[in-house]
Order: structure tokens, then C-alpha cells, then sequence
């Protein structure tokens, strides 16, 4: 509960125009194109990535994961954020907001928790991957 008030408090306090880090931030200097992603997501598997977009829907629940999409297309394709619970949280006030992230992009294969947040996914964007997501360790959220 107290990463919960943490990241809450961090966003609502945060200096305007000054970056809110989570997790371990983001240290690589060039993001993958998510439209790159969606188009050959086995090529990724494995591999720790960085993305650059806007976040498009966050879990209600527990802020365990957030989907991304293209700054310059809102609506196109999402790469969803997923995080250990409790370990990060992504605060629903992130939501249209711009943020970068890094972590291992994987497969769901049959890790329970990635199945659960891939079907939140869907009922939030219908073209969401049930297959694929970034295992954060760290993001930025844009002010």
C-alpha cells in the first residue's frame, strides 16, 4: 500500500515539466518503435527494450500494467507494461500521458499473472496482444 501512495503522491507533487521515475527509470538511450514490435514480436522475445508513447489504459486494480501505443497514433497498435505487483505501480493518472519504459520483452507462455493482465488488456483495446509484453523494470511518465 505504501508504493501505492508513493507513486500517487510522486505524480500529484512532481514539479510540472519534470519526469516522474518508477521502478529503476529508464537507462537505454534508444527506443524500439512499437509499430516495429507489433509487426515481428518474435524477433524481440527475450531481448531488454526500450519504448517511447503514450499511455493508453492502465490496470484499475493494482496499476500491475499499462499499455502503450505510438505517440504519433494513439489508437494503433499497444505494447503492454507489466510488473511484478506491488514491486511498481502505474498510476492511473499516467493514462494519456507520454512515458518511455524498458524491461525483457516476452512471451505470456503460461505465467498466470501475464495471462490475467492480457485479458484486462483486451477489455480495455480489442487489438490488444494476449501473447506478448514487456516485463518492466522502470519507466518514465512524462509531465
Amino acid at each position: 500500500m505504501r508504493i501505492v501512495i508513493a507513486a500517487v503522491l510522486a505524480l500529484a507533487f512532481a514539479p510540472a515539466g519534470e519526469d516522474v521515475k518508477l521502478g529503476t527509470g529508464v537507462t537505454l538511450e534508444t527506443a524500439t518503435p512499437i509499430a516495429a514490435i507489433s509487426a515481428k514480436p518474435d524477433s524481440f522475445v527475450g531481448k531488454t527494450i526500450r519504448i517511447d508513447g503514450v499511455a493508453t489504459a492502465v490496470c484499475a486494480a493494482m496499476g500491475c500494467w499499462m499499455a502503450v501505443a505510438p505517440v504519433d497514433n494513439p489508437e494503433g497498435p499497444t505494447v503492454r507494461l507489466k510488473v511484478e505487483d506491488g514491486v511498481i505501480v502505474f498510476p492511473m493518472s499516467a493514462k494519456g500521458k507520454r512515458v518511455s519504459a524498458q524491461g525483457v520483452f516476452e512471451a505470456v507462455g503460461t505465467d498466470a499473472h501475464a495471462k490475467e493482465a492480457a485479458g484486462e488488456h483486451a477489455k480495455a483495446d480489442a487489438k490488444a496482444s494476449k501473447e506478448y509484453q514487456i516485463k518492466a523494470t522502470g519507466a518514465l511518465v512524462r509531465q
